[in-house]
């Protein structure tokens, strides 16, 4: 059966351009009623224009599909609710979120304002938790809701120059950890996402030059997107990673560590003369949550 999103209504945030462009074409294709969001502005989150978004509309209008254009900031609680509003009131509900949207001011962190360290913050962590507040009542009143985070590689692993912008992409890994289990009950399934497509608000890394854009297409992150906000996807709390054709899960992972008497004393040179077994990797394992982490903790001897 193939998939699609007939009678779904979904929001792409940063619909614009690059990715998010590419995934609200693809649901688009498919039969969804897509809210384009995008505020039209510079990758440093300046200025706006309601071109490219009225753009990606009239490319998925053009092509049979249902789409409208919402120009509202995710950074500000009421124009993040606005988006949501838009697809309640052109719509009737909403069934989809994609929060896509992003900005990058990169610098090394001693020579980064903390208004530019900030701004990156709130547009991709602060800016997903205001639109998810909003969707999340509709999506429990229906009992269906599919959520996506957009994380990076950037903020699993670090990426030079990039401090606000890889605390933000690995805040929302967090979010998505707790959320994951209180949108269980409802069939609020939530998934986040490490993409890596040949985009302006990548070029600045230097991707051009290093790969071949033909490789790195959005087209080949959106296949992985539209699986992971479908019907047909009920596992929820994963990190995907999606780039060149390339797919695979990722998982925090804590090694077996060390267990010692609690109630001696311990002290910094004995967790010296541990340090090889404390930070050793052998049989790693990951948890589904805090609970089952901590409980393996006490039962280890």
């Amino acid at each position: 059966m193939a998939i699609r999103f007939d009678g779904r209504v979904a929001i792409v945030t940063g619909a614009g351009h690059g990715l998010g462009k590419s995934y609200a074409l693809a649901l688009g294709a498919r039969g969804a009623k897509v809210i384009v969001n995008d505020i039209g502005g510079a990758i440093d989150g300046s200025g706006g224009s309601a071109t490219p978004a009225d753009a990606v509309v009239a490319e998925i209008r053009a092509s049979g599909g249902e789409a409208v254009a919402n120009y509202d900031s995710v950074a500000e609680r009421d124009s993040a609710a606005n988006i949501v509003q838009s697809a309640v009131d052109t719509f009737g509900g909403i069934d989809i979120v994609i929060n896509n949207a992003g900005i990058v001011r990169d610098k090394s962190f001693h020579k980064m304002t903390l208004d530019d360290y900030e701004f990156v913050v709130k547009v991709h962590f602060l800016g997903s938790v205001y639109v998810t507040h909003a969707a999340i009542p509709h999506m429990r009143e229906a009992n269906y809701g599919r959520i996506l985070m957009v994380s990076s590689n950037s903020g699993l692993y670090g990426n030079f120059g990039q401090t606000n912008y890889s605390a933000a992409k690995m805040a929302v890994v967090g979010f998505m950890n707790t959320l994951k289990l209180e949108g269980a009950r409802n069939n609020i399934i939530i998934n986040a996402l490490a993409p890596l497509a040949a985009t302006r608000i990548a070029e600045p890394s230097g991707i051009f030059e290093t790969y071949d854009p033909e490789l790195v297409t959005p087209e080949a992150v959106a296949a992985m997107v539209s699986y992971l906000v479908s019907e047909d996807c009920t596992d929820s709390g994963n990190i995907l990673a999606a780039t060149a054709g390339y797919y695979s899960r990722i998982q925090v992972m804590e090694g077996e560590g060390v267990r010692v008497d609690p109630r001696k004393t311990m002290t910094p040179e004995k967790i010296a003369e541990l340090w090889p077994q404390i930070t050793a990797m052998e049989n790693p394992q990951g948890y589904h949550d805090g609970v089952a982490n901590l409980t393996a903790v006490m039962a280890k001897e």
